[in-house]
């Protein structure tokens, strides 16, 4: 378990930005099953009354609020590419209109004979999703890869059982960042959770700028620690709660 006192010891304030599947919810065999357990977003809402917290997810803004409700946290979705600040502005990235559509009607042609696959629509990116079907994982890589060479508009993005077609200019990293300069994150020790190689930018902005990285699972990273599991960081944010309590009764 890590540590509140690794937290705290700096002085400065707290900021605290989490991944969403593989980090707050347990990965489902489809995208729509995922959901956050009860006892997590008491615990959000806890640390968010008294701290800056942020979602950062490859998911769609809309999604993220269907996650979280009653919820509305601060928010970045699709790899950062739309974004909700701390005042409730949303911003998005744009990419033309005419190109998306192409894209996704080549992307159905292509996965039509492999309903075993699943293409999903993100706004202004796509993610391929071969979880029920592993074996053609290079099938699936090498459709991406084509997408993305055609179109520099795009970067291709690996995560778990699913490759994404994000666009270029969006990371989590970027994402982080950016809230780190807008109140109340600014000023703030950032801490941040996630599980996957979308999170590796995002750990890597909050190394450089001496806050805590937590890895979730196994895999090669550059987060300076670790929990197992999505239900140690559920055991962590209950703890996390329940130590930080008597500090918001002191005013601190």
């Amino acid at each position: 378990m890590i540590d509140l006192d690794s937290l705290t010891s700096s002085g400065q304030p707290l900021a605290f930005f989490f991944d969403l599947d593989g980090t707050l919810a347990e990965l489902q065999p489809r995208p729509e099953q995922v959901f956050i357990p009860a006892e997590t977003l008491a615990a959000l809402e806890q640390l968010a009354r008294h701290h800056g917290v942020a979602v950062v997810s490859g998911r769609p803004l809309a999604e993220i609020d269907g996650f979280t409700a009653p919820l509305r946290l601060a928010a970045a979705g699709v790899h950062g590419a739309e974004w909700r600040d701390p005042q409730g502005k949303t911003h998005r990235v744009t990419l033309d209109a005419e190109m998306l559509a192409q894209v996704g009607a080549r992307l159905e042609a292509a996965l039509a004979e492999h309903p075993d696959l699943l293409l999903e629509r993100k706004s202004v990116a796509f993610a391929l999703h071969y979880r029920q079907a592993p074996d053609k994982e290079a099938l699936v890589r090498e459709l991406a890869e084509g997408i993305a060479a055609d179109h520099p508009e795009f970067k291709l993005q690996p995560g778990k059982c699913v490759f994404e077609l994000k666009p270029a200019a969006a990371s989590k990293g970027e994402a982080i960042a950016r809230f780190l300069e807008l109140e109340p994150f600014a000023g703030c020790l950032p801490v941040f959770l996630g599980d996957d190689r979308t999170d590796e930018e995002g750990f890597a902005v909050v190394n450089a700028r001496g806050g805590l990285t937590v890895k979730v699972g196994e895999g090669e990273t550059v987060a300076k620690t670790r929990l197992p599991s999505v239900q140690a960081v559920a055991l962590w944010l209950q703890q996390l709660s329940r130590d930080l309590a008597p500090h918001y009764k002191q005013g601190d």
